[in-house]
């Protein structure tokens, strides 16, 4: 069985997907109605655009979505997915991969969602920090006992899970976790707290939008963020798609289920080999590529 998995943030490049759009005239479209939608320009900051430029959310999310569409419609005659993964915003290319949603649908929902988390980054004080080689029930106890909010938010890898927060509960959290034996406890340079609870508003109107979208049945399953199970209810995907805002990414269980349930060949689709590399971390004996274009 193949399993299809797609990128979230933090995969983006400058220069990204350039080579596909001079190579392969059938994604040309997919970026003039990127263009219409967006209201702004997203291939000239994706193939020329600065760091800076490339690194707001409200840029970033849908370039890494454009960038894994791009693929896909390179791939359209031989996509077959037996089951679909996304790692965060990747969820939303998964939901497209599977036939939940249709690009155009995909890329307004995660501009909404990409403005409201600016939004929501700008209005709270938050942060997120890497913590390496330490057991999850340390750090989620650990978490626990900090003064302020500061949780678990992206459990990436066996010895790799992110926290989330306001700044002084994250500083502080990393201290008690760097006494408690985390070879690394590192403040990451990212603009809020995203998959924690400083993302309420931003949930709130990501929900709104979602409700008023046309979601089908998966030609798969999609196996979701906030639980790491597989799932085919149209009205459950919403809920999780909504929930996963302000919960944790469980990649590394998502990962686990797929490869229990029959996965043997995970392919990524997107920007750079991010999750090709957690993936070998969750297992080092599964089968992980990416489609040479």
């Amino acid at each position: 069985m193949k399993g299809y998995i797609f990128p979230g943030q933090g995969s983006q490049f400058i220069g990204m997907c350039h080579d596909i759009f001079l190579k392969y005239d059938t994604v040309k479209p997919l970026f003039e109605k990127a263009e219409k939608i967006l209201g702004f320009d997203i291939s000239k900051i994706m193939f020329e655009g600065s760091k800076e430029e490339l690194t707001q959310t409200k840029v970033t999310q849908p370039a890494i979505f454009i960038h894994s569409m791009a693929v896909l419609k390179v791939l359209e005659n031989s996509f077959k997915p037996d089951l679909v993964a996304g790692h965060s915003l990747g969820e939303f290319s998964a939901l497209v991969a599977s036939g939940v949603l249709n690009y155009e649908d995909g890329l307004k929902l995660i501009s909404i969602r990409a403005k409201a988390m600016q939004k929501s980054c700008e209005k709270t004080n938050g942060t997120m920090a890497a913590i390496l080689a330490l057991e999850n029930s340390i750090i989620e106890e650990i978490c626990s006992s900090i003064k302020g909010i500061v949780v678990a938010a992206n459990y990436n890898c066996p010895g790799q899970v992110v926290i989330s927060g306001e700044i002084n509960a994250v500083k502080s959290a990393c201290k008690k976790l760097s006494e408690a034996g985390a070879r690394r406890a590192l403040i990451l340079p990212v603009g809020g707290a995203f998959h924690s609870e400083l993302m309420n508003d931003a949930k709130d109107e990501l929900s709104n939008a979602i409700k008023e979208t046309t979601f089908n049945s998966p030609i798969c399953p999609i196996y979701q963020n906030v639980n790491g199970q597989p799932e085919i209810l149209v009205d459950n995907i919403k809920n999780n798609l909504i929930s996963q805002l302000t919960s944790p990414v469980r990649w590394t269980q998502s990962i686990n289920k797929m490869i229990e349930d029959g996965c043997e060949n995970f392919i990524e689709i997107g920007p750079g080999k991010v999750l090709q590399g957690l993936v070998k971390k969750i297992n080092r004996d599964t089968n992980v590529s990416c489609p040479d274009l």
